[in-house]
């Protein structure tokens, strides 16, 4: 991403002189003559520096004072230019909010070297350490400069599905080390006009022109599944899942990581606001996820369609499969005070209507000899219906694998602790419904 640098000067040749010092492929340099011109532009593009004439019609401290105020929101560098050379002006100027004071006439190297070294420590300063990419502000700053121009454009919203899940099983040094491969491997998709940043621990934005766009997204659906399986162990990538632990009897299933892409451009819709892309990007992204396996997908004009609106209900419907019938009741009160909809079953039977659907079903595997539990898990994988439905198996054999191996997307030993159970339940009744 171009740095944006905006003089404030009322002056005909020196800005310009500074302006030619300064401006090159990867800076952008802005003239503004007075304040009102430079706050549309302080508006629109986010500066990262501003350099500040006392030719202006103003006390050089109380302008400064006054950038400093309007701009508490993203901190720019302040660069302040006099021709004074008093201690006494410096320090008043600088008090005011600037970061530099610079006496003309400056040498020119010198100009260019103070500007390269306050623009390298704002840059720095807002690197995200473990991809070592631009964060979240800067990635946000970025957006909201290509929704001042009239260029041509394309976002991409990329994350790692899963992540925390394999964070969990895998610590956090490996998941460290994930990241940084697949930041390298973003990096060498781009060219240098692109812009790579980062939203969150698990998210990327990427910022480049809409013919590259869907190239860019399907070299890294490709790549990602192809360098993945190395972060996985032996034993897991036989098994075809990874277990997160809940201690040392329970565990979760968790699929393996996958990408997931959405990419919107400027070619059906002119956005003005930088939150109203992220959220386009946020929709289009949820559309394209799938349960495993990487995927994208690239904003069209028939999912743009202003009247076309979605509402989702809520899910919050539980099943409760279990023989014990003192048990079975503890957890319909337990639950139902919770705010859940329980339904309790002597044995599973499928659901007619969609919206019959249960959010979870919390099912005992049965006996030592028998195991019907875990036969009624796997057909309940099988029915597409319930693709989404969460599955919490409880049972009184202790054997994990077994249980997980069957679709189940938590194992819990019993007796367990019903804290457990409600935090767990928590969990899935929000992932599902996001």
């Amino acid at each position: 991403m171009q740095t944006v640098t905006l003089i404030i000067d009322k002056r005909r040749e020196l800005p310009a002189k500074y302006k030619k010092l300064l401006e090159n492929k990867f800076s952008q340099v802005i003239i503004s003559k007075n304040l009102i011109s430079a706050l549309k532009i302080i508006q629109d593009k986010e500066p990262d520096m501003i350099i500040i004439s006392d030719s202006i019609d103003s006390d050089l401290s109380d302008y400064c004072k006054k950038i400093r105020a309007l701009t508490y929101n993203m901190r720019p560098i302040i660069i302040a230019l006099s021709k004074s050379a008093e201690l006494e002006d410096k320090l008043k100027v600088l008090e005011g909010g600037a970061d530099d004071f610079i006496s003309e006439p400056v040498n020119s190297e010198e100009f260019v070297m103070r500007i390269k070294a306050h623009m390298r420590r704002e840059f720095e300063s807002n690197l995200d350490i473990k991809k070592r990419l631009p964060n979240k502000n800067y990635s946000t700053r970025a957006i909201k400069r290509i929704l001042s121009d009239n260029s041509d454009w394309a976002c991409l919203y990329i994350t790692i599905e899963n992540f925390k899940n394999y964070r969990e099983a895998y610590t956090k040094l490996a998941s460290d080390k994930l990241l940084q491969t697949y930041s390298a491997i973003i990096t060498s998709s781009l060219s240098e006009d692109d812009f790579l940043g980062s939203l969150s621990e698990n998210e990327f934005l990427v910022i480049t022109n809409s013919y590259k766009a869907e190239k860019i997204a399907n070299f890294l659906t490709f790549a990602f599944d192809t360098v993945a399986p190395k972060f996985y162990s032996k034993s897991d990538t036989v098994r075809g899942y990874m277990i997160t632990q809940g201690n040392d009897l329970a565990g979760r299933r968790s699929n393996f990581m996958h990408t997931t892409i959405g990419i919107v451009t400027n070619e059906y819709k002119k956005y003005t606001d930088p939150q109203e892309l992220i959220t386009s990007l946020i929709n289009i992204h949820n559309i394209a996820n799938l349960p495993s396996g990487s995927n994208y997908l690239i904003e069209r004009a028939k999912l743009s369609a202003n009247d076309s609106i979605s509402i989702k209900n809520y899910n919050k419907k539980i099943f409760i499969i279990e023989p014990d019938e003192a048990m079975t009741l503890l957890l319909t009160t337990i639950l139902t005070m919770q705010g859940y909809n329980i339904e309790t079953l002597k044995e599973f039977k499928e659901q007619e209507n969609e919206e019959d659907i249960p959010a979870v079903i919390i099912l005992d595997a049965g006996n030592l000899e028998t195991k019907s539990g875990l036969e009624t898990a796997k057909n309940i994988r099988k029915n597409k219906k319930y693709r989404n439905t969460k599955l919490i198996i409880t049972s009184i054999f202790h054997d994990k694998e077994l249980i997980l191996n069957t679709g189940a997307d938590l194992y819990l030993p019993k007796p367990y602790e019903l804290s457990t159970l409600v935090k767990w339940i928590e969990i899935f009744i929000n992932e599902v419904n996001n």
